[in-house]
């Protein structure tokens, strides 16, 4: 299973390297955000579900000018510019409760968000080449899957402030500075990763140039579409679990956070699997095949008879479908052109971000209405649309890696 891991570029590397912090930091905001912004700053479910869907909104906005100005003037560039402004803002988060001030810091995250998903991916597939490239993306879904698991472990950090005199709130918000102070950290390690020197536009273009751009639109529009649904019904169940599980069960974040982050490593343990089963069954059978199962999870969540078994549900639930999701970059970074991959992942998280964001909305207002399995039975559904649609259009497609090669 781990010989696909050996050779990668040492730039790659890199790459999966400075990546670490930053997802501790985001583990740790994107898991307690919900029950932080409620029970800690006092603030309504409502107003909260409004600033997640600020984010979504503003990632939305940025994603796709992002994506063309990182083809245009530099990847590394805006890796870094969102990497800064991500620490910044997780830190004012911790330091005020103005409604404003809130909804302008949800604006920049999503700015930020946006600079990375702009950026990340179609940096790492200029290090990777094709047939190291499903291994590269998993080893980098592996390493954010267990840092972004560590970050929500590091929630029950509050009780030891709390015991060294500390407020529950006064915690909460110096976890959130530590953690963005370090995420601040990785960006000099970016100093060790080059820019790909890409071939300008030309004046003209060949007829064959243009068949295989506009077949890169038709591909990257059928990903997307797929990408949408699944983001619309993962929004109204995924940011709000925190909060979702005071309400059903009464557990606080410093309990429910840590089961999270132990669900983030199922994940991260489970994409190092992710290329061998590719290879054994195909990419597309096994994003299809994963995520059909991860549905049954979900649906059947809310229907634990208690937060044990509840958890023990989501987390299987959770690495079913987070587990090929490097896959599900790998594959559309393979398909589309080389020099517009930062734009294609540009419109990729613009059309993530925005139905998983209005989603969230919808998912707070039914929680706060009493409707707590109403979001997850919503969400099984549109996964099912999702994966169905996904393998008519895909399920034909093979990726130069698993084309057999031609006998002269």
């Amino acid at each position: 299973m781990f010989s696909s891991y050996r050779g990668i570029s040492p730039e790659a590397r890199y790459l999966i390297y400075q990546s670490v912090l930053p997802a501790v930091a985001y583990g740790m905001f994107y898991t307690d955000i919900s029950y932080f912004l409620t029970t800690v700053q006092g603030l309504s479910i409502e107003f909260m579900g409004l600033v997640v869907t600020v984010m979504g909104i503003s990632t939305f906005a940025a994603s796709v000018p992002f994506g063309i100005a990182a083809d245009r003037y530099g990847r590394k560039k805006m890796l870094i510019a969102g990497n800064i402004i991500a620490g910044l803002i997780i830190a004012l988060f911790a330091l005020t409760t103005n409604p404003a001030l809130l909804l302008v810091a949800a604006v920049f995250e999503g700015i930020s968000e946006a600079a990375f998903s702009a950026s990340s991916g179609a940096l790492l597939a200029d290090k990777a080449e094709g047939p190291q490239r499903n291994s590269v993306f998993s080893l980098f879904g592996f390493a954010q899957s267990i840092a972004y698991g560590i970050g929500s472990l590091a929630i029950p950090g509050v009780v030891v402030f709390e015991m060294l005199g500390l407020s529950n709130k006064n915690s909460h918000a110096l976890l959130f500075v530590i953690l963005a102070a370090l995420s601040l950290v990785s960006t000099v390690i970016l100093r060790k990763v080059t820019e790909s020197k890409r071939k300008k536009p030309k004046s003209e273009t060949t007829l064959q140039e243009k068949q295989a751009h506009k077949q890169s639109q038709r591909t990257l529009a059928k990903y997307v579409l797929t990408s949408a649904v699944i983001a619309f019904g993962a929004g109204m169940v995924v940011p709000l679990m925190t909060k979702w599980f005071e309400l059903q069960y009464g557990i606080s974040d410093a309990v429910s956070g840590p089961i999270l982050g132990v669900t983030s490593l199922f994940i991260g343990f489970a994409t190092l699997a992710a290329p061998m089963l590719a290879k054994k069954i195909g990419l597309v059978k096994a994003i299809v095949v994963t995520q059909a199962v991860s549905t049954i999870f979900m649906i059947a969540t809310p229907l634990s008879s208690s937060f044990a078994v509840a958890s023990s549900i989501y987390t299987v639930r959770a690495f079913l479908m987070n587990m090929v999701n490097p896959l599900s970059q790998s594959m559309i970074m393979g398909l589309v052109d080389e020099d517009v991959r930062g734009a294609a992942s540009g419109v990729n998280a613009a059309l993530w971000r925005l139905p998983n964001a209005l989603s969230t909305l919808i998912g707070a207002y039914l929680m706060g209405m009493g409707f707590l399995a109403l979001p997850f039975f919503l969400a099984g559904l549109l996964y099912t649309v999702s994966n169905v649609i996904f393998w008519r259009y895909f399920r034909n497609t093979k990726m130069p890696e698993e084309q057999a090669p031609k006998v002269a």
